[in-house]
């Protein structure tokens, strides 16, 4: 049953809510890193199948305002980089192997441009150090979100649907419909949005673009692409390449922007492939 969220004043580090799954002790950790809208949940198979065939522990991780981490009024990537920061050092960690998707990717190129000295090896996953997307897109899925209205004591598949239906008219993808449905918790018989809306709708812009950094990160990067999504184009290879000197960049044919739900097992071959070698 989902808490009221606390809400924690802005300019500081907030405290990760986090998942982990057992790996070999003798490898890096690896930390997952979601993308907008998303939760820890999303990255739950791959973290498994990633430990499964011999990775580190895997951590899977709620950014601040989306999942069951706090919310805050700040929404920058230097904000969530301290936040990632933070829960290394709370648990001990001093180099990681860092992946995220998306908004998660961002996040992770900061903390890796920022801290290079405890992050391992860095993965990109649909996403490059540039400004993305066009934000009215965003701006409207999170009006459509603000304007659902659910009436109290509905079952859960009867709020879904509710939400569903209101939903349809803006957000045409039935599964990115899915996507943001995931967001829906019920606490004490209300229904609500457990991403922090208004946070996200007043920092969209931060979120699209991506804050100047001169030094490069010296490790080795990988950007992984789905040759379906636009977000890692040849348009974005000199920007890699200033920033991430080592980078190896590749696309999963046939995978949209979510590459580890569309192509699953080519993304954790991918993945398991830039591990370290043993």
């Amino acid at each position: 049953r989902p808490r009221p969220q606390t809400t924690l004043s802005p300019g500081r580090a907030v405290p990760l809510a986090h998942v982990e799954v057992a790996g070999r002790d003798d490898r890096s950790p690896l930390v997952l890193l979601h993308g907008l809208f998303g939760s820890h949940g999303n990255f739950q198979t791959v973290a498994k199948a990633l430990a499964r065939h011999g990775s580190g522990k895997v951590l899977t991780v709620d950014a601040r305002n989306h999942g069951g981490s706090p919310h805050t009024p700040l929404m920058t990537y230097k904000a969530m980089s301290l936040d990632v920061q933070h829960l290394l050092s709370r648990l001990g960690i001093d180099k990681c192997i860092l992946l995220g998707h998306s908004m998660g990717g961002k996040t992770a190129m900061t903390l890796a441009l920022q801290r290079p000295d405890l992050v391992e090896r860095l993965i990109s996953v649909d996403i490059s150090p540039v400004s993305t997307a066009p934000v009215s897109e965003f701006s409207a899925y999170i009006s459509a979100m603000n304007s659902v209205k659910i009436p109290d004591g509905l079952s859960r598949s009867a709020a879904r649907q509710l939400a569903d239906d209101q939903l349809r008219p803006v957000v045409q993808l039935p599964q990115l419909r899915q996507f943001l449905l995931t967001n829906l918790v019920e606490v004490e018989g209300r229904y609500a949005w457990r991403v922090n809306l208004e946070a996200i709708s007043h920092h969209l812009a931060d979120i699209m673009n991506f804050p100047i950094f001169h030094k490069p990160y010296p490790g080795p990067a990988l950007f992984l692409g789905g040759s379906n999504s636009p977000y890692i184009s040849s348009k974005d290879y000199p920007e890699i390449r200033r920033l991430f000197p080592k980078a190896d960049v590749q696309h999963i044919e046939g995978a949209g922007h979510i590459v580890h739900q569309d192509k699953f097992e080519e993304f954790i071959a991918a993945v398991l492939n830039f591990l370290p070698p043993l």
